[in-house]
This record gives C-alpha cells, sequence and structure tokens, in this order.
C-alpha cells in the first residue's frame, strides 16, 4: 500500500482534467475562517514533490520569521522610501515622487497601519482618485505606494505586497495634444515680431527640438553662417546633442541630431545674438555668463515653468490664438504636422525629430490638420484621367 503522508507534509495527486500532478499544503484559516491553501504543479510527479519541498521550505522560513511590528504605518513605509530608496535619482524625478505621495498617497492611506492594509483599501483608493486624476498620474501613484510597500517587506515590516494585486483604473483624460495649421502658425510667427521669445518659437516650430534641448542650446553648437564654400556644402545649422535629462544626454541615441536652419530661424537667431548683447551690456556686474542662446535677462539658464510662462506671454499677443490653450512642446507637434500636410514622408520626420521609430511620430505627434484627406482623390483622378 501508497504510504499516506504525515500531518501538515502536505499532498500529492494526480488531476485528471489537467493531466498533470498537484502539490497542496493547508496553511490553516483565514480571518473569515476560510481554509487557505497554498499549490503547484508539475508534469510529472518527481517535478510536484520538488515544488512540495519548496511550498514546504517557504511555509516553515515564515512561521519563523520575525512578526512585522503592528503599529507600522503606510505614512512610515513611504517615508522611508522617499528618503532612502531613490539614491541616485535625479533631483527632479524625486521632488515629483514628494509631491505625489504627500499630496495623493499619505493624506489617504497614511495613518493607516500596514500589516492591516488590505487590497480592498488600495482598490477604494484608486477608485476615488480616478475621479479626478488621469491614468498616468493613477499609475504614478499605484507606483509609489507599491515600491514604499515592497522596500518595507525586505525590510519584515510587512509580509505581503497587497498594492501588488490591484490593476489601476482608467482615469480622467488628459488633455489631448494639438498642432498649429499654416495660418495659425503665421499668425503667431508674424505677432511675436520684437518679442524676447520670437526667437525660441521660431527655432521650435521650424526645427521640432524639443524644449529640453533647446532649453540647454549654446551659441558654440549654433552656425548661423555655415560653409558655403565646402563641398558638399554645409548650411546653417544646430548640433542637437544635450538636454537638461540628468547626465545631460538626450532622451533617445537617435534624439542626437545635426538640423539644417530655415532662413527664417537663421534670421530670428541673428536677432537674438543682438538682442542678448544689449541684455548683457543693461545687466553689467549681475550678467551670469553661460554660453546659452536663450536665457533670462541675465543670462541665467530657464526651465521649464520660465520658458511656459513666456510663451504664454508672448502667445497673447497672436489675434485668435489663445494663450492658455497651447504649450511650448505643441510647437513640435506643429512641426511633424506641418510637414506631413505637405507630403514629407514620415520616415523623414521621425529623422528630423529624432524619434527611434515611425511608430511614435504617427501615433503621438502627427496631427492630421488638412479638412480633407485628398490623397486618393488626386491618384484616382491621375489614374482615370478625371
Amino acid at each position: 500500500m501508497t504510504q499516506r503522508r504525515s500531518k501538515g507534509d502536505g499532498g500529492l495527486h494526480w488531476d485528471a482534467s489537467r493531466q498533470r500532478w498537484m502539490a497542496t499544503i493547508s496553511l490553516g484559516f483565514d480571518e473569515d475562517g476560510k481554509r487557505v491553501r497554498k499549490r503547484a504543479s508539475g508534469r510529472t510527479k518527481t517535478e510536484a514533490r520538488a515544488k512540495l519541498k519548496e511550498l514546504l521550505r517557504q511555509h516553515e522560513e515564515n512561521k519563523t520569521a520575525p512578526a512585522p511590528p503592528p503599529d507600522y504605518t503606510v505614512e512610515e513605509a513611504v517615508l522611508n522610501w522617499l528618503t532612502y530608496g531613490l539614491a541616485g535619482k535625479a533631483p527632479s524625478t524625486v521632488r515629483n515622487y514628494e509631491i505625489l505621495c504627500r499630496t495623493h498617497v499619505i493624506p489617504a492611506l497614511g495613518k493607516r497601519k500596514l500589516p492591516s492594509l488590505t487590497a480592498d483599501h488600495v482598490d477604494r483608493w484608486l477608485a476615488g482618485k480616478a475621479k479626478t486624476l488621469s491614468t498616468r498620474t493613477l499609475q504614478a501613484i499605484h507606483s509609489c505606494l507599491s515600491r514604499s510597500v515592497q522596500r518595507a517587506i525586505l525590510r519584515e515590516k510587512v509580509h505581503r505586497n497587497v498594492v501588488a494585486l490591484c490593476e489601476v483604473p482608467t482615469g480622467r483624460p488628459g488633455r489631448p495634444s494639438k498642432a498649429l495649421t499654416f495660418a495659425q502658425a503665421e499668425a503667431v510667427l508674424g505677432a511675436l515680431e520684437g518679442d524676447p521669445m520670437h526667437a525660441y518659437v521660431v527655432v521650435s516650430l521650424l526645427t521640432g527640438a524639443r524644449t529640453e534641448e533647446l532649453r540647454p542650446l549654446t551659441w558654440d553648437h549654433v552656425d548661423i553662417k555655415g560653409r558655403p564654400e565646402a563641398k558638399p556644402p554645409v548650411p546653417p545649422h544646430i548640433a542637437v546633442w544635450r538636454s537638461v535629462r540628468d547626465g545631460g544626454d538626450t532622451k533617445t541615441r537617435k534624439s542626437r541630431r545635426t538640423l539644417a536652419l530655415p532662413e527664417r530661424a537663421v534670421a530670428a537667431l541673428r536677432v537674438q545674438r543682438r538682442r542678448q548683447q544689449r541684455q548683457r551690456e543693461a545687466a553689467g556686474d549681475d550678467w551670469k555668463e553661460n554660453g546659452l542662446v536663450f536665457t533670462s535677462e541675465v543670462g541665467t539658464p530657464m526651465d521649464a515653468a520660465n520658458v511656459r510662462r513666456a510663451f504664454r506671454r508672448a502667445l497673447g499677443k497672436a489675434e485668435g490664438i489663445d494663450p492658455e490653450e497651447w504649450i511650448p512642446r505643441e510647437l513640435r507637434h506643429s512641426f511633424v504636422s506641418l510637414l506631413s500636410d505637405h507630403d514629407v514622408p514620415v520616415e523623414e520626420i521621425a529623422k528630423l525629430v529624432g524619434h527611434s521609430a515611425t511608430a511614435t511620430t504617427e501615433k503621438v505627434y502627427r496631427k492630421q490638420i488638412r479638412p480633407v484627406i485628398q490623397t486618393g482623390a488626386k491618384a484616382m483622378d491621375r489614374i482615370f484621367g478625371g
């Protein structure tokens, strides 16, 4: 006869419906009186027996592990992660995580004891946040909490990560990006003549450079003369080799590129150089020389908020344009869309904007700004002589 396994040693049995050997151990009962079991399976009895031994080993380790401190709170776990778990991250990244945690995680869940936190608590929290936050923000706060709990597990403050069991719901839709039409772009460029933001807007709109690539652009990476005597001639250009990202690298390898400058951009940069020289003389000893193309009135670098405010102030000069409806990065969207609308191949546009693949160019950046797609009709007229 087959010897019966001792109580507590788990069990092995053949599951005909699954055609596999099943290993099972009982872990007692939960708070509701429901029996708790762990299972594993194998194609052979030997494989299932090995998995049963692993289940028993894990169970014994859990029994001998120290009990988590009952009063350790979610807030303590989150603050521990913010303080010690983000080593090596950029200061801006740490700052964003702190804002998310202190705004959305700690006020709602911070006082709850971490060992008593359940998946239902997290689900209700996320569902409430989904009424006011975007899906991307929901994903971010879910990640912050999950990583905090995972760190607490490694420090034996809690045994499992219930946050990882919870799905992120769909939040409120974000504001879709848009692109300027040709008429709008002309109105903006004309209205900004003489404005301090004119050169920035011209270069961004006419080259498609990212705002984080233009802010650190230096004059030694700008050639507004070119070398017409060279063979082949070298046109005026900018070298987009740096960004404000951590380490100064561009977003991707293909983002490091050199772009020829349209004549309108060359003229705007000449004006910008003269304007900056006047600012340098007016500031005197207060001027901070950084070699940057786009700066504040005293030569200091511009951050994203500086550019956004200055852009919206300048955009207020354009008739028929609501400055509150536009942000600087949509100049890049406009660049892609205007080129696409004038039949430039998407592969070439992707190279110009530094995308590693055309999918991003097509799905995220290209907006159809023609009221009617005419390609098919024109082709049929040529085919049938219409």
